[in-house]
């Protein structure tokens, strides 16, 4: 039979997490009909899009250099937060984690230089 108890904090930690991100959620709703500050008219339910009506179907097709980007973006993102780790167990993983990350960093400039002669970060 396992041992299940040395669990019991993590279970504590989801219960407090669960707990309290409900309360953020739930409390101010609460608090705002309680208070009367809950007033809804067709105005307030109205959609927006940064203070402007919407003037165009929400459904319309974006452009595929805004995805690009967002790729772009989270693959360099991921580069940043893989560097990280990987500074500071440079000690332990010796020679071999060195050119290991040598050869990653290698393999995202070339796609950076790729990327570039292509004109994906181009702005029209």
């Amino acid at each position: 039979m396992t041992d299940l108890s040395q669990y019991l904090p993590i279970l504590l930690f989801l219960v407090v997490a669960l707990a309290l991100s409900s309360a953020f959620v739930f409390l101010p709703m609460g608090v705002s009909r309680l208070t009367g500050t809950y007033k809804p008219t067709e105005a307030k339910l109205a959609e927006y899009e940064c203070g402007f009506p919407a003037f165009e179907d929400s459904r319309s097709q974006f452009d595929v250099r805004f995805y690009l980007v967002a790729i772009l973006f989270i693959i360099f993102d991921l580069e940043a937060a893989f560097l990280f780790p990987w500074a500071v167990s440079l000690g332990e993983t010796g020679w071999i984690g060195w050119g290991t990350m040598m050869l990653f960093l290698f393999e995202l400039v070339i796609g950076f230089i790729y990327a570039w002669k292509v004109g994906a970060l181009e702005w029209e």
